[in-house]
């Protein structure tokens, strides 16, 4: 008879609500081994009796067997004297002092529980808040770890009979998931008109069918979600979207769509294997797919693009929404007015969506942390993420090292934040563009929920060099209450390193770093955005850039883009003559004449960009596509939908060392306006000429410094057209090159950038 040992095994990871309690004892049974398992604060903790044959299957299938949800990061054994059990039990969860464990971000409905949810025998049957240890809320639930129901939003909620059996029986699908309810005992739904009547008796299914009507009669329905409020409408119907625009106060922006399956998206959109795959996946983000001709979904959902950002249903109530034939698919933007955050509460909702929602569709499960949909794109058959929220966040990226524990605070716009612990760098959620106080609260409560969950005491803080940037003076401010220290990052050298770190390239190999972008505040006080820099995670060196020229009328130049054209062409040496687009706001506005030619000429409230993203800008005004914006990057996103993809030429830069001027290219532009070239060969040959120039920089800095890895960073790198020309462009010339595949490469991943840089430089001045 093989003599019994014993195994004590731990395992770090997302390990906790996502059923791995029970996979571990479903497996200990199934194998006949004795012992028990339990969460603590630090992960999974498995005691076991049994032979050294069958305890070393355990630890092989515990890893290839786990489930679905599952992330083990890795997994500590130590083997040790049988301890004598008689049986495998779930003990009571322990917390650790100062441990912590990375957490399950929220999950879309899983196959089981959607055909309990449309079953009529099933006692779930049409409940909006059906979820099992396979799916449902996770991280906008959790409070605290351990994550145990206590400390949920859930625990208000006491179990039924029915429900508790189900929670307490480790056999069962929804043995401890936290959120585990039914219609007698779990969160319920009802309907509120913005007037206040009706407050109590439209529940239930009679809510549901309510908002259906509603929503079919073009009306606009705020709807209570998994981390924030939604504001619905029909897709189809002009009039009602059009009226959620003027509302919102979202002139043209593009709206998310929800459709109720795969199929109505393919009437609508163009879709591939990978775009499927994602909007299928647990995560269910936005994945902009390019609109088909025929597609029956209002213009005004997207006004000037070719592309649709859509999204299928992830929660049981989205499901419950689409089972009607009232439409076809359900505008679903954030519920908020124009740059505040997302709405998360019920009170809330009543105050401040009560100008742009006809009723309210409301539940009472609370939402401890908001959290925004995700949105991502398919380059090249990989994910290219562009605001990793909902369903990614808070998934931590792996450091090949362990920094010490800091607080990176990111950016101005798309804000993120960094948390390092251990060997893990946990970036959040999409906070938004940090230009209010409620922003700025978002931001603020959830760095603290951060430092709760993950067990951090923050020793460091990174920044950008920004002054004026709320998220660095929060940095500093807080440096001198708890006497931290700072580490100011340079914006693009932050964005190059997060897309080396992500790639797994080491830290001390210089790389070529390309950052296009639209703001970065450079080290010499000016504005760069046209970076190429030789970059290694400590440090950098710029070593060439876009000609710089003033902003006339700074931030209102960002916004006016006719400014910059006017710039430009100033520049270039080229009269204002009046045939030229950019020209016309001064026609219609001839007392401005004089005060813009003096802003250039001295410089007053114009400091000078090195931006390509703002060059993108001022060439889409030139050519006449956009004059005004009234969203970040609106410009350069209808320039990009004209490009003509047969045309092969390309305009060109003066390149000279250090500086790259574009004025020959400016001049170009000019001639081909004048001969009635079309904007659509205009904006092909502008985006094949940034790509050529982008090769022969590179190749000159590899002949000099003899570096062939190029790393692509910043907002203008999620221009698919320009990102492929200059890929197949470098590649053909022998490059290797880096681009996002895991945090988006514009502001949304700058937090990671800092926190690397801010570890290496603490590590090596042994601060």
């Amino acid at each position: 008879m093989e003599e019994i040992q014993g195994v004590n095994i731990h395992v770090n990871g997302v390990v906790q609500g996502v059923g791995f309690r029970p996979f571990v004892y479903g497996l200990a049974r199934k194998l006949n081994l004795v012992g028990w398992v339990r969460n603590t604060s630090a992960g999974v903790d498995i005691d076991l009796d049994g032979t050294l044959e069958i305890l070393e299957e355990f630890i092989q299938l515990l890893t290839s067997e786990a489930p679905p949800l599952a992330k083990i990061d890795d997994i500590l054994v130590t083997w040790q004297a049988s301890n004598g059990y008689n049986k495998f039990e779930i003990v009571h969860s322990e917390a650790v002092p100062d441990a912590f464990q990375p957490i399950s971000p929220d999950v879309c409905t899983c196959p089981d529980c959607l055909q309990e949810l449309f079953d009529p025998s099933d006692r779930h049957f049409r409940y909006p808040f059906i979820n099992c240890t396979n799916c449902g809320p996770r991280f906008t639930i959790i409070k605290d770890i351990p994550y145990d129901r206590p400390k949920t939003t859930m625990v208000s909620f006491e179990m039924c009979e029915s429900c508790a059996a189900e929670y307490a029986d480790p056999l069962d699908r929804r043995f401890h998931a936290q959120p585990v309810a039914c219609p007698n005992c779990g969160p319920k739904i009802w309907l509120e008109y913005k007037n206040g009547e009706l407050k109590t008796n439209v529940e239930g299914e009679n809510a549901l069918l309510e908002a259906q009507n509603l929503l079919g009669q073009g009306k606009i329905v705020a709807i209570k979600g998994l981390g924030g409020f939604h504001l619905a409408c029909d897709a189809n119907n002009a009039r009602a979207v059009s009226e959620l625009r003027r509302r919102k106060l979202r002139v043209d922006k593009p709206f998310a769509l929800m459709f109720p399956d795969i199929e109505a998206i393919q009437k609508n959109c163009f879709i591939n294997d990978k775009a499927r795959e994602l909007l299928e996946s647990r995560s269910r983000p936005i994945v902009l797919l390019e609109r088909k001709p025929e597609a029956s979904i209002a213009l005004e959902t997207a006004p000037g693009q070719n592309t649709l950002g859509v999204m299928l249903p992830y929660t049981p109530l989205h499901y419950l929404l689409f089972d009607t034939d009232q439409f076809e698919a359900l505008v679903m933007t954030s519920g908020n007015l124009s740059e505040e955050p997302i709405v998360t509460n019920n009170e809330d909702a009543r105050t401040r969506l009560k100008s742009l929602a006809d009723a309210f569709l409301l539940h009472d499960r609370d939402i401890h942390i908001r959290c925004d949909d995700s949105v991502v794109r398919v380059f090249e058959d990989e994910i290219l993420p562009l605001r990793r929220s909902r369903g990614y966040a808070p998934y931590p990226v792996h450091l090949s090292f362990e920094p010490p524990v800091l607080l990176a605070c990111g950016g101005e716009l798309k804000n993120t934040f960094c948390i390092t612990r251990s060997n893990y760098a946990f970036l959040s959620h999409h906070i938004g563009d940090l230009e209010n106080y409620e922003t700025l609260e978002s931001f603020e409560s959830g760095i603290t929920h951060f430092e709760q969950l993950f067990r951090v005491e923050i020793k460091a803080l990174a920044h950008d060099l920004h002054p004026d940037y709320l998220a660095t003076r929060y940095a500093l401010k807080r440096a001198v209450l708890e006497n931290l220290t700072t580490v100011a990052v340079q914006h693009h050298h932050a964005h190059i390193v997060a897309c080396m770190v992500e790639n797994k390239l080491p830290g001390e190999r210089p790389v070529i770093g390309v950052a296009f972008d639209g703001t970065g505040y450079g080290e010499d006080g000016t504005i760069w955005g046209g970076e190429f820099l030789v970059s290694d995670f400590h440090r950098f060196t710029r070593v060439s850039h876009l000609k710089s020229i003033p902003l006339p009328g700074g931030d209102l130049a960002v916004r006016e883009p006719w400014r910059l054209a006017l710039a430009w062409l100033e520049q270039a040496g080229i009269n204002w003559d009046e045939d030229l687009p950019p020209v016309r706001p001064l026609i219609e506005q001839p007392t401005i004449v004089g005060i813009f030619q003096q802003q250039l000429k001295t410089g007053l409230n114009s400091p000078r960009t090195s931006s390509m993203g703002r060059l993108f800008d001022a060439v889409s005004a030139l050519a006449g596509v956009r004059l005004y914006v009234n969203y970040e990057a609106q410009a350069a996103i209808e320039f990009e939908t004209l490009v003509d993809p047969l045309e092969k030429a390309g305009y060109e830069f003066e390149i000279n060392a250090g500086n790259i001027n574009p004025t020959p290219l400016v001049r170009s532009i000019v001639q081909d306006l004048r001969s009635n070239c079309s904007k659509a060969k205009i904006a092909a040959r502008f985006h094949n000429g940034v790509a050529e120039m982008t090769l022969q920089v590179c190749q000159t800095i590899r002949r000099q410094d003899g570096i062939p890895d190029v790393v692509l960073s910043g907002g203008v790198w999620q221009n698919l057209t320009l990102l492929k020309a200059t890929l197949e462009s470098l590649r053909g010339n022998g490059f290797q090159v880096y681009i996002h595949k895991l945090v988006p490469p514009n502001d949304g991943g700058l937090a990671l950038g800092q926190a690397v840089v801010a570890a290496t430089r603490l590590a090596e001045s042994d601060v």
